[in-house]
């Protein structure tokens, strides 16, 4: 009878901290993430699977770190993976295809020869990040929905791990 009680005593126990383990990584260090479209092709695919760092967001946002943020949809709250492009503080403007931050003509090294952004020019911030997709002809982003706050921004990096062919920090 005392072995049985020791046994469901470390059993409880062993239970009991591995729940409080995963809690904390889950919600201080990493989530899972399911990448939904194509608005972030060809990096990330519809449907790739991966966890993202919620505690490189805590480090510092980048320019063109890819980012999850939350935005509250009318009918549900939704996660996002776009690309981060405008930093606090800073003008955005695409002219002509050509990405200018503040005057300075940056390079998107990462986007693919047949991908066009329209113009457009926005002002951020404080606490704003302006977030594109990859994709731009079919992505919703900071264009349509406006300057994200840097509290949308959920976590930050992508290690991809399903399906395996796109396996990798992205």
């Amino acid at each position: 009878m005392m072995k049985i009680k020791s046994f469901l005593k470390d059993m409880i126990q062993t239970l009991l901290i591995s729940f409080i383990l995963v809690f904390i990584l889950l919600k201080f260090v990493f989530m899972p993430c399911v990448v939904e479209g194509t608005s972030m092709y060809p990096i990330l695919q519809d449907n790739d699977f991966g966890y993202s760092f919620i505690i490189s967001k805590n480090l510092g946002i980048n320019r063109f770190d890819i980012a999850v943020i939350k935005i509250e949809d009318p009918l549900n709250e939704k996660l996002l993976v776009k690309r981060v492009i405008g930093l606090p503080n800073e003008k955005v403007t695409y002219k002509d295809n050509e990405l200018y931050i503040n005057d300075t003509l940056i390079d998107e090294d990462f986007l693919g020869d047949d991908i066009y952004t329209n113009d457009f020019e926005i002002v951020l911030n404080d606490d704003e990040y302006c977030c594109l997709g990859d994709n731009r002809n079919v992505s919703r982003d900071s264009r349509y929905y406006g300057a994200f706050k840097k509290d949308n921004i959920v976590s930050t990096h992508l290690l991809v791990l399903y399906p395996f062919k796109d396996f990798g920090l992205k």
